[in-house]
C-alpha cells in the first residue's frame, strides 16, 4: 500500500476510536505485530504477537475504563510504510480521570499493523492505570 493509503487505513480506524469502538484497533492488527513502549519507566517494553497485544495490553488496559474510552486524533503523517498520528484520549478509571495525549508510529505491510510505538504522559500512565501483568519482553 501507498503511503496515502496507509494513512487512510489508520485514519479509518480512529474514526472508529473517535467513537469508542477500541475493537477496530485490535482487528487491524497484523498476527505478528509488536508493540512497544519505549523508555525507562515500569511499563517500558514490547508486547508480541498480537494474541499477547491483545490479552497481555489492550484488553488489561481497557478493562480499566468505567465509562469506555475514545480517542481522537489530532493530525497523521505518513511516509512510507509508517503512519504517525498525535491523538488524544478520554476516558474514566477507579483512580480518575484520563485524559491521555500520544503520539503513535504505526508501521503497516499488507493491509495490517505490524509496529505500534506508543509515546505518552507516562506519569498519566502510572497515577491513573493499573499495571498490566503481561509477559512483555524488556
Amino acid at each position: 500500500m501507498s503511503a496515502i493509503e496507509n494513512k487512510e487505513f489508520i485514519r479509518g480506524i480512529f474514526a472508529q476510536l473517535a467513537l469508542g469502538t477500541t475493537r477496530a484497533l485490535g482487528d487491524a492488527l497484523a498476527e505478528d505485530c509488536r508493540w512497544v513502549f519505549p523508555g525507562a519507566w515500569s511499563w517500558a517494553g514490547i508486547w508480541e504477537p498480537k494474541s499477547e497485544v491483545l490479552t497481555g495490553l489492550l484488553r488489561p488496559i481497557m478493562a480499566q475504563f468505567t465509562d469506555g474510552y475514545r480517542f481522537e486524533p489530532d493530525f497523521l503523517l505518513a511516509d512510507g510504510d509508517r503512519v504517525v498520528v498525535q491523538a488524544r484520549g478520554y476516558g474514566t478509571t477507579a483512580h480518575g480521570p484520563y485524559h491521555q495525549t500520544y503520539c503513535f508510529v504505526f508501521r503497516l505491510a499488507d493491509g495490517r499493523i505490524t509496529e505500534v510505538i506508543e509515546h505518552c504522559d507516562t506519569a498519566l500512565v502510572e497515577r491513573v492505570l493499573q499495571p498490566v501483568t503481561g509477559s512483555q519482553a524488556r
